[in-house]
């Protein structure tokens, strides 16, 4: 008897739709980057919006991409805390050498075009500051001729003005450029002699301006090594799961807008704090955003160390001098304060330098999901220059705690650095809203992926 004719076409759509690629980003190579921890000039980052950080630091996390028609290789900090992503433009915008080499040369590029102040772009709510417009040649200028201005406010208290435009950005060889777009910013931030210039910052957050959006990733990742400053960047997919299983945290998210919460950053639930194995006695509603938004916890690479807000920076504080006093000797300075924030500071002797990471007792931030453990060689950081004892080979060096009192910076919120996330693999995942965390050695991660650090 043969088959009826329904049965037959159904079995027709089910080998059409299996022969058939499927349209989503898991079908893609995922696009791989070095990733570099980077001396970046102090002053060089802007301010954030209060509801983000304001202090000054000096290293970064960068990643090379190619800008325009022909391409030009430019470093931009890569910064998940941020949106509009931002270059310095022309000669004109540079003070050193050094910053020169780095800076995008938009005249250069056929691709370059500047965004008109009638665009959809220029009325955004999501850029860092009210927009404004030049005059375009003229009084009488149109709205399609007079161009969209952007401006930015540094740490060390200058500011930076430019004009919003477009160009292609090269996100990799096999898949086509991307027209997005940036901050041609007309203003360069002051340089030191050794310090790593940056042409400007790859905004990587959940805001309709930043890369990622644009781009239309739904999922990327990144991996910081304790290995020569080396690290991995992924754009896209990658069957990294299948070698290394991912803990994930959902994305916070209020029901209602909230005036001091970042809707934009990838906020997480923080559920508690540990020393060594004590969970330090912080209530949930410290840990938790307020009625008006302040506290939310964010991942942030743009930011070096990790910022507690004061209530629970205090706990930890008394706890970590409590279990480290056996084997490192408090600095017992009131008044001093690394970059204005670390103040839970030692005095390590220059024989013992590093103190004995192994000894002291580990930070563990519990998630909803997921947890982060600090410890080891990222619990402590070296202040440059500071010495105590008198000078000679037996003076003491100063190492501070790398966790911050966002009380005394100040912001509102907890933000957990780079510094935090070394040997960490993290990955955003906008399509499920979740980060997912895994211990794990970079270099030995990126050798799976197909990428030698």
């Amino acid at each position: 008897m043969p088959p009826p004719l329904l049965l037959i076409v159904c079995v027709l759509l089910l080998l059409l739709l299996l022969a058939a690629p499927w349209p989503s980003e898991a079908a893609a190579k995922p696009l791989l980057f070095p990733l570099r921890a980077q001396q970046m000039p102090t002053g060089a980052m802007p301010r954030r919006q209060p509801s983000k950080l304001r202090f000054h630091h000096n290293v970064s996390l960068t990643v090379s991409l190619a800008v325009g028609t022909p391409p030009q290789n430019v470093t931009m900090v890569l910064d998940t805390g941020s949106e509009l992503s931002w270059l310095l433009c022309g000669s004109g915008a540079s003070r050193t050498n050094a910053t020169t080499k780095s800076s995008f040369r938009p005249r250069a590029s056929a691709t370059f075009a500047a965004v008109p102040c009638a665009s959809a772009e220029c009325r955004s709510r999501d850029l860092p500051s009210p927009p404004s417009c030049d005059d375009g040649g003229g009084a009488g200028a149109s709205s399609g001729r007079r161009r969209c201005r952007v401006s930015l406010s540094y740490a060390d208290g200058s500011s930076s003005d430019g004009a919003l435009a477009t160009d292609v950005f090269a996100v990799g060889s096999a898949t086509p450029s991307l027209r997005a777009a940036f901050g041609c910013m007309a203003s360069a931030f002051d340089s030191s002699p050794d310090g790593v210039a940056s042409a400007g910052l790859l905004g990587m957050n959940r805001g309709a301006l930043s890369f990622v959006s644009q781009a239309g990733t739904r999922r990327f990742s990144y991996c910081i090594s304790d290995r020569d400053d080396a690290g991995v960047l992924l754009l896209g997919h990658s069957d990294l799961p299948n070698f290394l299983p991912l803990n994930y945290t959902p994305l916070y998210q209020p029901s209602l807008p909230l005036p001091y919460f970042d809707r934009v950053a990838y906020s997480v639930q923080l559920l508690g704090i540990l020393v060594g194995s004590k969970p330090l006695p912080i209530p949930a509603s410290v840990l938790a955003p307020d009625h008006t938004g302040a506290g939310q916890t964010m991942v942030d690479s743009g930011t070096q160390f990790t910022f507690l807000l004061g209530d629970a920076y205090a706990a930890l504080k008394a706890e970590f001098y409590r279990q480290s006093t056996p084997f490192l000797r408090a600095l017992d300075e009131p008044s001093f304060a690394f970059q204005g924030a670390f103040d839970t500071c030692f005095r390590v002797p220059r024989g013992m330098s590093p103190p004995p990471g192994r000894l002291l007792p580990s930070v563990t931030l519990r998630f909803n999901g997921a947890e982060m453990v600090v410890g080891g060689d990222r619990l402590l950081y070296k202040v440059p220059g500071e010495r105590r004892g008198g000078a000679g080979a037996d003076d003491d060096a100063v190492w501070c705690l790398t966790f911050g009192n966002a009380d005394m910076v100040p912001i509102m919120a907890y933000v957990i650095g780079h510094h935090h996330q070394m040997n960490l693999w993290v990955e955003y995942d906008l399509e499920r809203g979740r980060v997912g965390l895994a211990q794990v050695r970079c270099d030995v991660a990126s050798q799976r992926l197909g990428l030698m650090l």
